[in-house]
């Protein structure tokens, strides 16, 4: 058993990417190039082997299909720091100034199978990157929170074997039982060691690992002859501790995975263009290590407690659309644009120079081009303006903190059908 895990984790770690990375908080704007370059709309509309990611039913309406591809993802990030008083005691002070994260390209492939069995059935297999953050700080003027160099990672991998079934013309079922893995470290926290229930597993402690599991369920269908609706829901992955950061995140090293929920349509009443709208739900507050307020938890209880500081994340509700338009039995079009209100509150930003997940808006653009009947190459690229969330240091009187990111995208897939 324990042969087997180790193999499955290299596996892994081989399709992991440099770091995982995401936009709406810590979730991807979308998943596949196809789902990506219409902003992430498509629980209604299924047209690869990743879409159960997105909606498990999905699969049903594919066919038998393999795809492969590679996003190149680039998140500027950096924050500022104005005004305060760094000899007053009883208080933490950062030192003023602008820093930038290190490290602008990371790259995050997905992999997809679908074989259509007969009667309705298929199975299929998707393993993408869920999601993750990543912030590197120089330990220049002693670092950001005074413990040299400074920054987390966090990297995030699902595998959804898929069972769908079309139960009747144009109406499907789907479910994949999940399995995630995760990894993460932590550097430069150490001046947060006197808040902590275990210093020695707070910080500067390496890579950590954990696997865990959930299921995603999902139904899509047509509703007339130009509509088509879907929904999915995701559970929350109940995942392993991150036993050698036990100080640092709530209940004892807990990083749960967030439930998710999907539901969309696509209207093709005009010829040969489709419309997508979709709303997706991320319950990030229902993760203490996330949803935890920074204050006044970190003043009631220790980091790592079951109550201990967070990131104070809210739950992100994203509105996407998404057009589609096939030129030819060649070519195929795509655009988008997604908005959902970024989740950092502007008192929390002390704590969220780590994880400044604080993108809003996305626009997208798209293409396939298919070479024959078997082969098709699609491309997608992403632009998320600069958005910004500026606040007070909590431990910190009249000292202001502004987290900015900036993030630019562009992914390219092969699908091959048999």
């Amino acid at each position: 058993m324990r042969t087997s895990r180790l193999w499955a984790t290299i596996a892994l770690t081989s399709l992991l990417p440099g770091t995982a990375a995401a936009t709406n908080g810590y979730l991807s704007h979308g998943y596949g190039t196809i789902n990506a370059g219409m902003a992430g709309a498509g629980t209604a509309l299924s047209q690869d082997s990743i879409a159960a990611a997105t909606n498990p039913a999905g699969m049903a309406f594919v066919g038998s299909r393999i795809d492969g591809g590679l996003e190149v993802f680039s998140p500027r990030r950096k924050y500022t720091v104005e005004g305060g008083a760094p000899s007053t005691p009883q208080t933490f002070y950062l030192a003023p100034g602008t820093v930038s994260s290190e490290n602008e390209a990371f790259f995050i492939p997905h992999f997809g199978y679908n074989r259509a069995l007969g009667n309705g059935h298929s199975l299929g297999l998707s393993i993408f990157a869920n999601g993750g953050m990543n912030t590197e700080y120089s330990g220049d003027n002693g670092g950001t929170y005074g413990g040299g160099k400074t920054g987390v990672n966090l990297e995030q991998v699902f595998i959804a074997p898929t069972w769908s079934w079309e139960f009747s013309d144009g109406q499907a079922l789907g479910i994949s039982p999940l399995i995630a893995y995760q990894r993460f470290k932590a550097e430069g926290l150490r001046n947060f060691s006197g808040f902590s229930s275990n210093p020695n597993a707070l910080t500067d402690n390496g890579t950590d690992d954990a696997w865990g599991y959930g299921i995603q369920i999902g139904w899509q269908g047509q509703v007339t002859e130009t509509l088509r609706a879907g929904a999915s829901w995701r559970t929350i992955l109940e995942m392993e501790e991150f036993d050698q950061y036990e100080g640092l995140f709530a209940e004892q090293g807990d990083f749960d995975i967030p439930q998710m929920f999907n539901a969309g349509i696509a209207w093709s009443g005009i010829q040969d263009h489709w419309l997508l709208l979709d709303v997706q739900h991320i319950r990030y507050s229902d993760i203490n290590s996330v949803g935890n307020p920074m204050m006044p938890n970190l003043m009631q209880a220790r980091l790592g407690d079951d109550e201990g500081a967070g990131f104070g994340w809210d739950d992100m509700t994203i509105v996407k659309l998404g057009w589609q338009w096939q030129q030819d039995q060649a070519q195929t079009w795509r655009a988008g644009v997604s908005y959902g209100e970024q989740p950092i509150p502007d008192e929390e930003v002390l704590f969220n120079i780590l994880a400044p997940g604080v993108q809003e808006w996305h626009f997208t653009g798209g293409f396939t081009h298919r070479f024959s009947e078997s082969l098709e190459m699609s491309g997608m690229a992403f632009y998320s303006p600069r958005k910004t969330v500026r606040g007070d240091n909590p431990m910190g009187p009249g000292q202001e903190i502004e987290l900015s990111m900036t993030q630019v995208g562009a992914s390219f897939s092969v699908g091959y059908q048999f």
